[in-house]
């Protein structure tokens, strides 16, 4: 395991991560302009869609590969629903479906850092595990608007609050990211090994650089982020502190992980593509629930949810959390 934690502390994506950090602990003025931080991100997720679409026009999915996409599916109903269960425990509802949305859908970089880790260690994974990252990104949104419309107090007027399912289905389904992903798939589908070809100098040879740049900008806000989660001015009921959120963002993560690695496991997926499944299953989102949720559970206190997400589970799957699952994973296809 040792060994696996050197390569992805002493991996430049993960480094640059640190730089931007430690920019934003020590007050220093490095800035990532937001029209660059955003051209890096429309660029990951059209990097990645295009070879994950590469990928799959190179054979038709098997068996396997369809299990493991109804599995990614079954993730992403199931984390919000036991997450809303032992969060309502300490929240109220719009607090308690906010994170359990959050947690229940996917991170995208962190999904995408995951294959820039296998690609670097020269493991194969399959592309249509990109399918199973856009799938996953809208069922807990939706899941998590239900379960407070179910669970939730009664609006002062004494009526439940309206829900615009064509904006909120638009919104989760049709957002930027997610459309991104899917068309991206599509289009390199289609062109398989001659886009491939045309487009490898921008999708290949430039994609670590462009990761690189990408996390110090997301080591930057994590930092900044970490410095509001840790100011516990947020409302919480008594009981429920910062010692709580920090808790609940590491070991709820390590808790699905364990649960995707035991289903890739009982599928017999590869090596990469069991790893990717445990990523996926283990990281939250921090873009599209956020956006989706800012429309339709206003209720919820942002400061709560992206903190966490952004701050503390985001830096951890990077920095332990790959490499952690990547050793549980290689041990049990070794066994």
């Amino acid at each position: 395991m040792d060994s696996l934690f050197l390569v992805n502390l002493g991996s430049p994506p993960l480094l640059f991560f640190f730089l931007g950090a430690a920019a934003a602990l020590v007050r220093s003025d490095l800035e990532i302009p937001a029209p660059v931080a955003k051209f890096l991100s429309l660029y990951l997720l059209f990097a990645i869609g295009f070879k994950g679409g590469v990928a799959l026009s190179g054979g038709a999915l098997d068996g396997r590969d369809w299990a493991g996409l109804i599995a990614a599916l079954g993730l992403a109903c199931a984390v919000p629903l036991y997450g809303f269960l032992l969060l309502r425990r300490r929240l109220g509802a719009a607090d308690a479906a906010a994170l359990a949305a959050t947690y229940g859908s996917i991170s995208a970089v962190t999904f995408v850092t995951a294959t820039s880790y296998l690609d670097s260690n020269d493991i194969d994974w399959g592309g249509h595990l990109v399918a199973a990252m856009a799938l996953m990104e809208s069922p807990a949104i939706i899941i998590g608007i239900l379960l407070y419309r179910l669970y939730g107090e009664k609006q002062r007027d004494g009526e439940e609050g309206a829900i615009d399912w064509r904006e909120l289905g638009r919104e989760s389904c049709l957002n930027g990211s997610v459309f991104l992903i899917v068309g991206s798939m599509v289009i390199g589908w289609v062109t398989g090994a001659r886009g491939m070809t045309a487009l490898s100098p921008f999708v290949g040879d430039l994609f670590t650089g462009m990761l690189c740049l990408f996390l110090l900008d997301m080591g930057i806000v994590a930092a900044r982020r970490l410095r509001d989660l840790r100011r516990g001015n947020m409302g919480l009921p008594p009981g429920t502190g910062v010692g709580f959120l920090f808790g609940f963002a590491i070991l709820f993560p390590l808790f699905n992980a364990a649960v995707a690695g035991t289903l890739g496991w009982l599928l017999a997926l590869p090596e990469g593509d069991a790893l990717l499944l445990t990523v996926l299953g283990a990281s939250a989102s921090y873009i599209a629930v956020p956006a989706a949720l800012r429309l339709a559970l206003p209720e919820a206190n942002p400061s709560l949810y992206l903190p966490m997400s952004l701050a503390v589970t985001f830096p951890f799957n990077l920095l332990v959390g790959i490499p952690l699952y990547h050793q549980i994973i290689r041990s049990l296809v070794a066994a």
